[in-house]
């Protein structure tokens, strides 16, 4: 059975900040990215299993606020929990937090596609199977 948030550690590096120390906005995305990225890969969908189904999933909506800054060094949480489950599309409630507090909140709808033609597709059975009861 699925998870009903999946948390994922992080640590603000340098690389992840502008000149004053504080994360850039687009990195909130970045974290957000992996926590989904991890949380499949749990569940038994990586990389191979991905390949090997001709099929790839893309962003097809992100709404983000940003609710308070990070900072260089900074041990962060970033989750992924599944709102909704469509045909070809999941639609993810997706949180960066520290130390309990929200810095960024946002909802992300990813959709299925095959890797050949970039074009939609029907999430494979299995997979909405083990996804459904995330909801």
């Amino acid at each position: 059975m699925a998870a009903e948030e999946f948390s994922l550690p992080l640590r603000v590096y340098i690389e992840d900040t502008d000149a004053g120390g504080i994360v850039y906005y687009v990195n909130y995305l970045k974290f957000m990215e992996r926590a989904r990225t991890e949380y499949m890969r749990n569940l038994g969908y990586g990389k191979d299993y991905i390949f090997n189904h001709d099929l790839m999933f893309v962003v097809r909506d992100a709404a983000i606020r940003y609710l308070a800054p990070a900072y260089l060094d900074d041990q962060l949480q970033a989750t992924a929990r599944i709102l909704a489950l469509g045909g070809a599309s999941i639609r993810f409630a997706q949180t960066v937090r520290r130390a309990g507090q929200d810095l960024a909140a946002g909802e992300l709808t990813i959709a299925c596609v095959d890797r050949s033609g970039v074009k939609p597709r029907r999430i494979p059975r299995d997979m909405r199977d083990r996804l459904l009861p995330a909801q």
